[in-house]
């Protein structure tokens, strides 16, 4: 059974050799679980649990079974992504609790992001925070990168070995992640899922400069800008709409002027870092689209490729993200090397 909280819902699947067999969302509104639902799901035959967490720290690097002690170790770990860390705990302990007698297992969307070369992931900041701190460039969607990587080599037909691809994640969250012989080199995301692209209501990469001055001049509390940065940017902040592409592309061809200029914003930052993900990879074999816009959206596809030369004969597929396949795969691989 796999486990995937978002920061509304939670998205559970039956996964057996490879195919998804049944499933079922499971509304959360402000991360409430509906726990009944989730124990009548949870009532058929599985043989463990494998939780989607968004943040492993500096801990997790690879997926892990949960006994007291982990559990207690991802515990400490809420406060670098609070919104779904917590609610994916919740649900942690409902199956925990559920079927004790069954492993359960946390893979980690930091994981992929692991194998980041030392420059890719290091920060120019006072040596002494990154040791105190844990500060490193951690990246996020490592679930859905890891199978990317794994899908576009078989569409391909090539092994990961000498394949370059630059994944692009793009849904209500987007990142990017530049990938070597199936390894992360470089990714959007940093310390935390705020980084990066221009997304639904996240800002992406602001210059901290700027930030340091609404503290001190324009008297806005860390509160306001941890709620501004999060909920009120990105392309609903910029448009005044709901951060929802189909809302936003109805608005551009209506004529609205702040709609347009979100959505140009948008495909300003997506080319400009897909071309330095290129550059990150050392060149590019595979540009693949996933999540919900990068699937559904061919106007997005189309203009974010545009004028993006360096691309030169480069594949171009769309893949549908499917974090569960990689999360029955991980906690499979976990549990036959145990076994």
């Amino acid at each position: 059974m796999t486990v995937n909280a978002g920061s509304s819902s939670l998205k559970l699947a039956l996964v057996a050799d490879g195919e998804r067999i049944a499933d079922e969302d499971i509304a959360a509104p402000g991360g409430k679980l509906d726990k009944d639902a989730f124990a009548t799901f949870a009532e058929r035959r599985f043989d463990c649990s494998s939780h989607r967490v968004v943040h492993g720290g500096p801990r997790f690097r690879t997926a892990t079974v949960v006994d007291d002690e982990v559990r207690l170790a991802l515990g400490s770990l809420v406060d670098l992504a609070p919104l779904h860390t917590q609610f994916a705990l919740a649900a942690l302990d409902v199956v925990r609790d559920l079927a004790p007698d069954r492993p359960a297992i946390a893979c980690f969307d930091t994981s992929f992001h692991a194998t980041l070369p030392e420059a890719a992931r290091t920060y120019a900041l006072p040596w002494d925070w990154i040791e105190r701190f844990g500060l490193r460039r951690y990246g996020f969607h490592g679930l859905n990168h890891g199978y990317v990587a794994r899908r576009a080599a078989q569409l391909l037909e090539r092994p990961h070995v000498g394949l370059r691809i630059v994944s692009c994640h793009l849904g209500a969250g987007a990142s990017l992640c530049a990938i070597v012989d199936g390894h992360s080199v470089d990714t959007t995301m940093g310390f935390t899922p705020l980084d990066g692209l221009v997304m639904a209501t996240r800002s992406g990469a602001v210059d901290p400069g700027l930030l340091l001055w609404l503290e001190r001049h324009g008297g806005v509390s860390a509160d306001e800008l941890d709620d501004a940065l999060e909920h009120r940017s990105g392309i609903a902040g910029l448009s005044g709409l709901s951060g929802d592409m189909k809302e936003l592309l109805a608005a551009v061809d209506a004529g609205e002027a702040r709609a347009r200029l979100a959505y140009d914003v948008y495909i300003h930052r997506l080319r400009a870092q897909i071309a330095a993900m290129v550059a990150s990879a050392g060149g590019i074999d595979a540009l693949v689209f996933t999540g919900g816009i990068g699937e559904h959206s061919r106007r997005v596809r189309d203009d974010a490729r545009r004028g993006l030369g360096l691309l030169g004969n480069a594949a171009v597929l769309v893949v549908e993200a499917r974090e569960d396949l990689e999360l029955a795969a991980q906690a499979s691989q976990l549990i036959g090397a145990e076994s």
